[in-house]
């Protein structure tokens, strides 16, 4: 019977063949160094606090290892991880240690620079603030834009406190009303140009513009001024008796405007016989304004 030791000879050979071809492969493989570009994390920012500026994203490490592992390695294979719960308001330094480095097996970390990062930190500010829409263009000739709404009409702005404090308005991307006769509608993205704060949740908008006719201008001479308020057995007299109306509104209104569609007036309430010098008033119009009365005052005479 044959010993032991030389049953499976073959294999046993081969197997020993073997280990020794990788002992010698992983054996020829010399130490070195290298140094990486690598991408740097901020983790565990207090939620009261707000990192300012722009902080480094990334970090050179320097690394040793076997020369076949560091020469597949890349930057994007390693993290360097800041950890910031310590972090206070003011300007605070924080330690990158090689120990905050991930690397994969095989791999030390000698050093990373900077070793010491410089970070400004400021305290967290909330605040709501009106949307403002931003019109680009004109109406249609004749046109004029009317009411501006948005929904939301506000937004929560968050960010450090001295620049929240500055934001007195979001604003939208530009809303085309150009040579528009009607209403216009657009969705659009709300947000805040040119600054460090930012919205507490990103938004869209929903703008419309109400466009309407341009109001248009009319003189009314002539128009008659009655009395109001004489008392019973008074007479009185008006100087002039007529005057001039300017008015303002809807082309369509004023277009039908007569001088006895005015309703002005002097009033006479509680006053007793005598001369005066009073103001002539008028009734409101819904679509019409009367913007100029000419002479604005009449003089009276009560008997």
């Amino acid at each position: 019977m044959r010993p032991r030791i030389f049953r499976n000879f073959g294999i046993k050979v081969l197997s020993i063949g073997l280990a020794a071809l990788l002992w010698g492969a992983v054996a020829g493989q010399r130490e070195a160094e290298r140094s990486l570009r690598v991408p740097l994390e901020y983790r565990n920012i207090p939620p009261e606090l707000e990192l300012l500026g722009e902080p480094a994203s990334l970090v050179d490490v320097r690394v040793r290892g076997s020369s076949g592992v560091l020469g597949e390695l890349r930057g994007a294979d390693l993290v360097a991880v800041l950890d910031l719960r310590t972090a206070r308001p003011g300007r605070r330094l924080f330690h990158l240690l090689p120990g905050d480095i991930a690397v994969p097996a095989g791999v030390k970390v000698l050093q990373a620079t900077p070793s010491t990062l410089s970070l400004t930190f400021e305290a967290s500010a909330v605040r709501t603030v009106p949307v403002v829409p931003d019109l680009d263009g004109d109406p249609a000739a004749g046109f004029i834009v009317g009411r501006v709404t948005t929904v939301p009409a506000t937004v929560d702005v968050v960010g450090p406190v001295s620049a929240v404090q500055k934001i007195t308005e979001a604003t939208t991307e530009p809303v085309d009303i150009t040579g528009a006769t009607g209403p216009v509608r657009d969705t659009v993205t709300i947000g805040l140009p040119d600054s460090i704060a930012r919205l507490r949740n990103p938004h869209s908008g929903m703008v419309t513009v109400e466009i309407a006719p341009a109001p248009v201008e009319r003189t009314l001479a002539g128009v008659p001024v009655g009395l109001r308020g004489l008392a019973a057995g008074r007479r009185a007299t008006l100087m002039p008796a007529q005057v001039t109306a300017t008015v303002r509104g809807a082309g369509a209104a004023v277009s039908g405007l007569t001088i006895t569609s005015l309703e002005l007036y002097a009033d006479l309430s509680g006053l007793i016989p005598g001369r005066y010098n009073l103001p002539v008033r008028y009734q409101s119009f819904t679509d019409v304004t009367i913007t100029r009365v000419e002479p604005a005052n009449l003089d009276v005479a009560i008997r």
